[in-house]
C-alpha cells in the first residue's frame, strides 16, 4: 500500500496542483507526512495479522546446512487490540442525544449501518494500526457509513481541531488487473470538494494509468462541490496515545507501538515452548547393526531386533555391548517456559496500559482476566482515557451525519443546540447492582441528589434525568391519591 501511495503522489500530485517534480512522499511540502510512517503502519499491520518476516522467519544451522522455518506466535497484538476494543465499546454502550427527534433520526442511521458491530471491529483495527476513519455518504436515499483503516487514509492538512483534508485509497482486483480508487476531500476557499479518480495497473508496484470512473463506478461523479459545509465529511479516530514516533503528525500509533521488543521476546519464548516437546521427545540409542534386517536360519523370515518404524529409536554407528542401548530422554522445561512467558506478558500489560496479570499463559492458550477490577486499576484508567477521545469522535460523527442529512433533505437540523453523551460499559469496574445500592445509600444519607443518582445509574443526560424524576413524582402522587380514595378519606 505504501508504494501505491508514493506512486500516486508522483503521478497525480502535480495535476492536482499540490506538488511539482517530487521523488518521495516526504518531499511534499503541502502534505507534511513522513513516508517512513506508512512503512511502520504496514509493519504494525503485519504484526497484528500474525506474520512479520523480521519476527517470524528463523534461520538455523543443521548438519545438512542452513535451514529456514516459521516461528510460532501467540499473536498478542491481536489479543491486546481486541480486548481493549471490547471493554470500551460493545452492545451495552449507549449514545444519548438531548434532542428527542434528532436522537431517533441518528439511531435509525446507526441501526441501518449496523454501527455497533462495525464500530467495534474497526475500533480493534484502530488500536492495531493507530487509527481509522468513519466517512458518512449519501446513497440510494439513505445515509451510509464507510469505515476505512489507517493504511488507506492519507491526511493532507490539519490544525488543532483535527484533520481537514485527506485522500482515501481503495484497491480492487478484477481478473489480472488491479484498480486503485482515489477519493480526495479538499477545501477550495469555503467550498468542500470531493474528487474521484480511478487508475488501472497490471501489477502491485505501480499506480498505472488513469481510466474512466465508469469502468468500475458508473454512478460516481468525478467531482462534487458542496457549499455550506462547516467541517470535513469524515471523522478520524485514534488511540489516546501521544505519537512519539512522529511528534508533528496528526496520525496515531497502536497500543503496542512501543512494545515490539517485548512482543518478539514473547514469540521467541512461545516458539521455544512448542519446540521443547518436539526436540525433547524420548529417544533410545541403539547400534545400527541392531536395526538391520536379519534372516532367521530356521524359518527364513526377515526379522529385526528393534522396530525400525518406531521414531523413538535412533541408530548409531558403534559396537554392540552391554552399555550400548541408552535412553537419552530429557526432562521437559514446561514450568520454566510458562513462567518466562507470563513474566513477559506482565511487562507487555504494563507497556500497553493494562494492569499486571491481565493476561496469563497456562500452557494451552492466553487467558484474559475477567474478574471485576477496581476503578483505580490501570486497565480502568486506560479504558477511560481512550473513551474520552472516542466520545469526542462520536460527537463529531453525529455532526457530520446531521450536516449530510441537511444537505440531501433526509431530516432537518434541530433549531436548538443539542448535547451528545456516550454511556460506556463500566461493568468491569462494578456490576449494576452494586452501583444501584451505592447510589441509594448516597441519596439516603444526603450525599447526592436523586437526579445525579439517576444520571449515574441509567447513564442519562441531565435533561433525561429531570424528565425521569418528574415522571416518578407524578406516579407517586397518583398512587397516593388512589390510596386515599381506597380508604374513603375523600367520601
Amino acid at each position: 500500500m505504501f508504494e501505491t501511495i508514493k506512486s500516486f503522489f508522483r503521478k497525480v500530485g502535480e495535476k492536482m496542483g499540490l506538488i511539482k517534480n517530487i521523488k518521495a512522499l516526504s518531499d511534499i511540502k503541502s502534505i507534511p507526512v513522513d513516508d517512513q510512517f506508512y512503512q511502520l503502519i504496514d509493519q504494525w499491520k503485519a504484526i497484528y495479522q500474525g506474520y512479520f518476516s523480521e519476527f517470524h522467519d528463523v534461520k538455523y544451522m543443521t548438519i545438512n546446512g542452513q535451514k529456514k522455518r516459521r516461528r510460532a506466535t501467540l499473536n498478542m497484538p491481536k489479543v491486546l487490540s481486541q480486548e481493549m476494543a471490547t471493554i470500551i465499546f460493545n452492545e451495552r454502550c449507549e449514545i444519548n442525544i438531548s434532542d428527542e427527534g434528532l436522537s431517533g433520526n441518528i439511531e435509525s442511521v446507526l441501526d441501518d449501518n449496523h454501527f455497533t458491530k462495525k464500530f467495534q471491529d474497526y475500533l480493534e483495527f484502530q488500536f492495531a494500526l493507530g487509527g481509522m476513519v468513519v466517512k458518512p455518504y449519501f446513497d440510494a436515499d439513505k445515509i451510509k457509513l464507510s469505515f476505512v483503516t489507517a493504511d488507506c487514509f492519507v491526511p493532507m492538512s490539519w490544525d488543532n481541531k483535527g484533520i481537514n483534508e485527506s485522500v482515501f485509497l481503495n484497491q480492487i482486483r478484477k481478473r489480472d488487473k488491479r484498480y486503485t480508487h482515489l477519493e480526495f476531500h479538499i477545501w477550495e476557499n469555503k467550498t468542500y470538494v470531493i474528487k474521484n479518480e480511478l487508475y488501472e495497473s497490471q501489477n502491485d508496484a505501480d499506480l498505472g494509468v488513469k481510466v474512466p470512473l465508469s469502468t468500475l463506478f458508473p454512478d460516481v461523479e468525478e467531482e462534487v462541490r458542496i457549499e455550506g459545509f462547516k467541517r470535513a465529511s469524515f471523522v478520524y479516530f485514534k488511540p489516546n496515545l501521544a505519537n512519539n514516533i512522529d511528534m508533528s503528525s496528526p496520525l496515531g500509533i497502536p497500543l503496542f507501538a512501543n512494545s515490539l521488543d517485548t512482543l518478539k521476546t514473547i514469540d521467541i519464548a512461545f516458539d521455544s515452548f512448542q519446540r521443547e516437546f518436539a526436540l525433547g521427545k524420548k529417544r533410545i540409542l541403539v547400534p545400527q547393526s541392531a536395526v538391520r534386517t536379519v534372516v532367521d536360519p530356521m524359518t527364513g523370515q526377515l526379522t529385526r531386533y528393534f522396530d525400525a518404524d518406531d521414531e523413538v529409536y535412533e541408530a548409531m554407528n558403534f559396537e554392540m555391548d552391554s552399555d550400548a542401548i541408552k535412553d537419552i530422554s530429557v526432562e521437559l522445561r514446561v514450568e520454566e517456559h510458562i513462567a518466562a512467558i507470563n513474566a513477559m506478558l506482565n511487562l507487555l500489560s504494563m507497556q500497553t496500559g493494562f494492569s499486571s496479570g491481565s493476561f496469563s499463559f497456562d500452557g494451552k492458550s492466553v487467558k484474559t482476566a475477567t474478574e471485576v477490577v477496581s476503578e483505580n486499576s490501570k486497565t480502568f484508567r486506560t479504558k477511560q482515557s481512550h473513551e474520552n477521545v472516542i466520545e469526542a469522535g462520536i460527537t463529531e460523527l453525529i455532526e457530520v451525519i446531521v450536516q449530510l442529512a441537511e444537505l440531501y433533505g433526509v431530516f432537518d437540523r434541530p433549531a436548538d443546540e443539542w448535547k451528545v453523551t456516550v454511556t460506556f460499559d463500566d461493568s468491569i469496574a462494578e456490576d449494576q447492582g452494586a452501583e444501584i445500592t451505592k447510589q441509594i445509600q448516597l441519596v439516603s444519607n444526603g450525599l447526592t441528589t436523586k437526579k445525579k443518582a439517576i444520571m449515574r445509574v441509567h447513564g442519562f443526560t441531565e435533561e433525561e434525568a429531570e424528565l425521569t424524576l418528574r415522571e416518578i413524582r407524578e406516579e407517586q402522587a397518583t398512587a397516593l391519591a388512589e390510596s386515599v380514595d381506597f380508604f374513603g378519606v375523600n367520601k
